[in-house]
């Protein structure tokens, strides 16, 4: 499958021949445009995870019942844009065959793989965006395989109609005009009524790029934007999602080295073991 075995697995995972939750890391870093560094996101993550209990008091349930592998990363080494975008593709839908795909990033450009790789096997997909940035360019700096492009090249796959953005802050006039098509775009993350009516019980994909968070919460990350969510307001859109039809989950952007006290790379794993937690459910072998 072109996947490296992980130093370092996450809090939890383990060696399972029947898991409810696959992870893996898409190191990938092409393309950032103001700081790079995201390729040590996966790894870093893994290890910071240790910091946590594998228990949710949110949840009231613990990662000791979910049965979690940790596939490790996909290897890009060498890799241009596009074979990288096939290669995460091949994973993602790998993964799905057997169990929630969780992919950790890595630059937001590796989501277009993954919703590409999955839309011929979920019908309908809809992919639910937090983010600080539109990301809806067609082009940014001269191409159209960017972290800046990536939910226009998902429209080109799924349609701007089966996107849906919480959080969003920033962006060129164009692409907030673009955005206006889109199932739903705006600054809160509260999913509405109508649009969850309208999501009902297609298949959802849920991309979260960490610079949703403000930058107090989460500093290490490419292109941090001010006037973000809080994490307690993040979670608290995370877990009203329970009840949807959530096939794959990622966290992106982490930059480690931009990070202050594993500040960033704490809150993804914290993500990561409630989406876990909420998605999957205990499976026994």
């Amino acid at each position: 499958m072109g996947l490296r075995a992980p130093d370092v697995r996450f809090l939890g995972a383990r060696e399972t021949t029947a898991p409810a939750v696959i992870l893996f890391g898409a190191p990938l870093d092409l393309t950032e445009s103001f700081r790079a560094g995201t390729h040590a996101a996966p790894d870093r993550i893994r290890r910071v995870s240790d910091v946590l209990e594998t228990y949710s008091p949110s949840l009231r349930s613990d990662l000791s019942d979910v049965h979690l592998a940790d596939w490790g990363d996909v290897a890009l080494d060498g890799r241009d844009m596009e074979s990288a975008l096939a290669a995460i593709g091949s994973a993602m839908l790998d993964a799905a065959h057997l169990a929630l795909p969780i992919m950790l990033g890595g630059e937001h450009t590796a989501t277009f793989g993954a919703v590409r790789a999955l839309s011929p096997r979920y019908p309908g997909l809809v992919v639910l965006q937090l983010d600080a940035h539109t990301d809806l360019r067609d082009a940014y700096d001269g191409q159209r395989l960017s972290h800046a492009t990536v939910m226009r090249r998902v429209a080109d796959v799924i349609g701007l109609n089966r996107i849906a953005q919480f959080g969003i802050r920033s962006g060129t006039r164009e692409e907030f005009e673009v955005a206006s098509m889109c199932l739903s775009s705006g600054p809160d993350l509260t999913l509405s009524r109508a649009v969850r009516d309208r999501i009902h019980t297609r298949p959802v994909y849920l991309t979260i790029d960490i610079d949703v968070l403000d930058p107090s919460s989460a500093p290490g990350t490419g292109c941090p934007e001010p006037g973000g969510v809080s994490f307690n307001d993040l979670m608290a859109f995370v877990y009203g999602l329970q009840g949807l039809h959530v096939v794959a989950v990622d966290v992106m952007e982490v930059l480690p080295a931009a990070d202050v006290n594993d500040i960033t790379s704490a809150a993804a794993a914290k993500i990561v073991r409630e989406a876990a937690l909420l998605f999957a459910g205990p499976r026994a072998d």
